[in-house]
């Protein structure tokens, strides 16, 4: 078992947790190729995640089966925008920070 963490990615979590849920259980190998191909800003960080929690164990990603990713939400950058009259509106602009952890799986036995 092998853990990753990316941290304080400029991106909304939730919007992560959509590709990390789409993830979680699959083969490291597929779940790459999966999220080569998903048209996501998330994706690319995730797969990141992926083979570098991948590497950190010295596994090969056909071997190893993704058995957790989470999303959880980093600091809020908070930004202001002019409005009309001299008043002004509150960006929220949110961070996450990436957990991924890979693991061999489970023998099944007859």
């Amino acid at each position: 078992m092998s853990k990753t963490t990316i941290k304080f990615i400029r991106l909304s979590p939730t919007k992560a947790r959509l590709i990390a849920k789409e993830v979680q259980g699959m083969n490291a190998e597929f779940a790459l190729a999966t999220l080569e191909f998903t048209p996501n800003k998330a994706a690319k960080y995730i797969a990141n995640a992926i083979s570098t929690a991948v590497a950190n164990g010295g596994f090969e990603p056909e071997e190893v089966v993704v058995s957790s990713c989470r999303v959880d939400a980093g600091p809020v950058l908070k930004r202001f925008r002019p409005r009309a009259r001299g008043s002004a509106s509150r960006i929220r602009k949110p961070t996450s920070h990436i957990m991924v952890e890979v693991s061999k799986p489970a023998k099944k036995e007859a």
